[in-house]
């Protein structure tokens, strides 16, 4: 079959699994979890009634349940399915050959990647902010998910996989842009075998990593890379300060999804708590600041957050 076929295929499968809600396709990366306690979730809505002006973080746990794998769950993250490991960005700038692999990649992956679609978490959070429940999102994920499902006010904390960049000057092109490009320049990608693995991951013949080829700027000939900060990169200033600014003028932080391993997430944790604001926690399994947090939940996303101020809810059961 091939690739083109196939990736048409999976997208069309994933349009489908979202008109029937969280499927088991759906559900493949979320860790085992137990189900959510409601005097856990009264809690946390009694926390947010008394600070309207709470600051969101949220990690890769949110989007499991929209088909995109997380990097460190046990059993279905990226981690233990897999020998690939997260790029390093001193890697990607010095090294044309890992450049190419990760672009090579990164175009058979896109279309099922951009075709990801918000679930009822995102979908919650971008009603709580309508509804001024919410100050804001802090993301940690480059999935965009939170701006699909009508968030407004978003910081991409590790930036996003939907724009890309030249590192030598300010160039910007759109990444379905850029994708037309990428398919232009290498039409032979069109018959590559078996390249989408049944798991999401990409598998890539080497002789086809070879021969792929990636556009160089077209206004000074750099290099280009998704607007995304590897490991082993840093986070814009500018972006961290809007992050603090955020953090200052907040009266509380939730954190969803989030093992707060990477130290820009638990950054904000630690800033919050300096100034003695509170912390709620939503994940499953232990996070880095659980000594920290004023409520912990041990739950999914899904089962906890879109149950949130759902009145509609509450008023069918009576």
């Amino acid at each position: 079959m091939r690739v083109g076929q196939l990736l048409r295929f999976r997208c069309s499968a994933l349009r489908s699994s979202s008109s029937t809600g969280a499927g088991t396709a759906r559900q493949q990366y979320v860790p085992q979890h137990k189900p959510a306690v409601e005097d856990d979730i009264k809690r946390l809505e009694d926390f947010l009634l008394s600070k309207p002006n709470v600051l969101v973080l949220t990690g890769a746990g949110i989007s499991t349940e929209s088909g995109i794998p997380d990097y460190r769950s046990e059993g279905v993250g990226l981690y233990a399915r897999t020998n690939h490991k997260p790029i390093q960005h001193m890697d990607f700038v010095k090294s044309a050959a890992v450049r190419k692999r990760y672009w090579a990649r990164n175009f058979v992956g896109w279309p099922k990647f951009s075709e990801t679609l918000p679930n009822a978490s995102h979908h919650a959070l971008a009603r709580f902010e309508r509804e001024e429940r919410v100050q804001a999102v802090v993301t940690q994920n480059v999935d965009r998910l939170h701006a699909k499902a009508g968030s407004k006010n978003v910081v991409e904390v590790h930036g996003s996989g939907y724009v890309v960049k030249c590192l030598s000057c300010e160039y910007r092109i759109e990444r379905h842009e850029f994708q037309s490009i990428l398919n232009s320049l290498n039409p032979e990608f069109m018959d590559a075998p078996d390249m989408v693995r049944p798991d999401g991951d990409v598998e890539i013949p080497l002789q086809y990593i070879e021969n792929f080829r990636i556009p160089e700027c077209p206004q000074c000939a750099g290099d280009l890379k998704p607007e995304i900060v590897f490991f082993g990169d840093s986070v814009p200033k500018a972006r961290l300060d809007r992050i603090a600014e955020m953090v200052y003028t907040s009266d509380g932080l939730l954190v969803l999804g989030s093992s707060l391993l990477v130290f820009s997430g638990y950054r904000i944790v630690l800033q919050m708590k300096d100034l003695k604001l509170p912390v709620a926690i939503v994940n499953i399994g232990d996070t880095r600041a659980d000594h920290l947090a004023d409520i912990k939940i041990s739950a999914k996303c899904g089962d906890v957050v879109p149950k949130l101020f759902d009145f509609r809810s509450s008023s069918s059961s009576t």
